[in-house]
């Protein structure tokens, strides 16, 4: 006898004995199995019904078993489906992650079962590991030739330039008998002021087509974040750091270190009514050494041999030069080409202790400028050379403006007292001053950038070559033959700075890769620490500071 079904009430399935397999389907619901064909009953056996959730191990079983061999490459065909199957297919019984391998404090890729979102937290750990400075596309050595080719370029347009100035000061003073010598340092000095206008030029007209108000908007933005970096002298600053103004701390710093380069530069005009040439030019390029020496003390450099010995036989070159040749050793990496064209080459200075004291301490005051430069004025090291280059020249114009509209107080004191009287030059003397000073803003310009790239050491023994540029530069106009003694200290000159430029390359290439290792390690660190607070599952962005951000996605 069988038995009828009505909604609402308990029954038994359609078919089915009311002796033999009886199956209840909850109330108020349908048979969950539809009817099986007459050719399938079978008298005496009923229908079974597999669980739902052994369904749902068994879909997930065969998930995995997919998952497994579904490839890494980060495309959409491997990934699970959108629609994924709720209730009691829902796999609760399935461990989020399986007991395996630890890599960097989370369990490994291939240990992550087919929960449903592995693919997600792949995905946005490829996103993340991409960032790795071991994956980064350049690596030490290619940072360094870059750096060094930019160096290159730079070091050469300061040759060219400072000789250019050398030999157009010296005509001004010998030949037009213009000699102002503080006047002449404050237009040398301040001639800085246009660095950075004239390369907003050059930038605007490499980028024509944006508009200026962007264009202001990103140069300004460049310029401050740089020196937000000089401030704090970290290359991703801090949150604090990023959000105050650092042009009161560059001004203070612009006034700071213009005192020490005027104090440099004031001594070689003072001295050279003091002493003679040859006293003058090898003190003064001496500076050299005393940059060394202040790099090893504020800078924290190490006291390398090839380091010392480039330095000294670079020194020694000079001495060879300034003592060996009878004539006037014009210039010297950081004179201005000034000489004293009163002096006969016989004579014997009457205070000549003190013109070596002075100048002496003029060579000190330059080698303190340059590494206080560089430590204080300077983007931290791992900063691109592009956004050095574009400080370098920024800073350049604030220290022309401040000696421009500071400096020129001594010469209403200088005028009245007699020690220097101020006339205006005569139209000749204005062309060939004005080439003079705007050329020593150019080399000035560029030996800033040096330093920036470089170093203050390389870039003092590569000013010194100038000093033989410039007796080359006489031979040609003058046909003055080359002493053998300025051959010989040139070539010294030479040597060493071939020397110190290895020893730089190689020194660069350690720090670069000591600095990489650092960051890789502290990268997986933090990684190790974002997979284990979850926050690999948000995709990761950059600021315009480079520091990472978090950025939800879009779907």
């Amino acid at each position: 006898m069988t038995s009828q079904t009505s909604p609402g009430d308990a029954g038994l399935s359609p078919g089915s004995d009311s002796s033999q397999g009886i199956i209840l389907t909850p109330a108020g619901s349908a048979s969950p199995l539809p009817p099986a064909p007459s050719s399938l009953r079978q008298p005496g056996k009923s229908i079974k019904l597999v669980p739902l959730s052994q369904q749902g191990k068994e879909k997930s079983k065969q998930e995995e078993d997919h998952s497994d061999h579904e490839s890494d490459d980060g495309d959409m065909s491997g990934r699970p489906p959108l629609h994924r199957p709720t209730g009691g297919l829902s796999n609760t019984n399935v461990p989020l992650l399986k007991e395996g391998k630890v890599v960097r404090g989370r369990t490994s890729d291939e240990h992550v079962s087919g929960q449903v979102g592995s693919r997600r937290f792949t995905s946005q750990r490829d996103t993340f590991r991409s960032r790795s400075p071991k994956l980064h596309a350049q690596g030490p050595e290619n940072e360094a030739k870059k750096k060094y080719i930019y160096a290159s370029f730079f070091l050469v347009v300061s040759l060219i330039s400072f000789v250019v100035q050398t030999e157009t000061a010296v005509y001004v003073q010998h030949t037009l008998h213009w000699n102002k010598a503080y006047c002449m340092l404050w237009l040398t000095h301040g001639s800085w002021i246009v660095l950075w206008p004239v390369q907003l030029l050059v930038l605007r007209a490499q980028n024509p087509k944006s508009s200026w108000s962007s264009f202001w908007l990103q140069h300004k933005r460049i310029i401050d974040s740089t020196a937000q970096m000089v401030q704090s002298q970290e290359k991703y600053p801090s949150k604090l750091t990023a959000h105050q103004h650092p042009w009161r701390y560059m001004i203070k710093m612009t006034a700071f270190i213009t005192t020490f380069l005027t104090m440099a530069g004031a001594s070689w005009y003072v001295a050279i009514d003091l002493t003679s040439p040859s006293d003058l030019t090898a003190i003064y390029n001496c500076s050299a050494f005393f940059a060394y020496v202040f790099s090893i003390l504020l800078l924290n450099e190490k006291a390398r041999v090839d380091k010392i010995v480039s330095v000294a036989l670079a020194i020694l070159g000079v001495l060879v030069v300034a003592y060996g040749d009878s004539g006037h050793p014009k210039g010297g990496s950081h004179s201005g080409g000034a000489t004293n064209p009163d002096l006969p080459e016989d004579s014997e200075p009457d205070n000549r202790a003190l013109g070596n004291l002075i100048i002496g301490l003029g060579s000190v005051m330059y080698g303190l400028y340059e590494v206080l430069y560089k430590k204080y004025a300077c983007p931290p090291e791992g900063t691109s050379p592009v956004r050095g280059m574009l400080f370098a020249n920024t800073f350049g114009s604030m220290v022309g403006t401040f000696t421009f509209c500071v400096l020129w107080i001594p010469l209403p004191i200088l005028h009245f007292t007699g020690i220097e009287r101020f006339e205006l030059p005569p139209r000749n003397t204005a062309v060939y001053l004005a080439i003079s000073t705007l050329t020593n803003a150019t080399f000035s310009g560029a030996f800033l950038i040096l330093m920036s790239l470089t170093s203050p050491v390389l870039s003092s023994v590569a000013a010194l070559l100038t000093i033989f540029l410039v007796a080359i530069t006489d031979y040609i106009l003058t046909g003055e033959p080359l002493s053998l003694a300025t051959i010989s200290g040139g070539l010294m000159i030479i040597v060493a700075f071939v020397l110190l430029s290895w020893a730089t390359y190689r020194e660069m290439i350690e720090e670069e890769q000591k600095k990489g290792n650092e960051e890789s390690k502290n990268f997986d660190e933090n990684e190790a620490m974002l997979a284990d607070s979850g926050l690999l599952d948000d995709e990761l962005d950059e600021d315009e500071l480079g520091r990472a951000q978090k950025r939800r996605d879009s779907d």
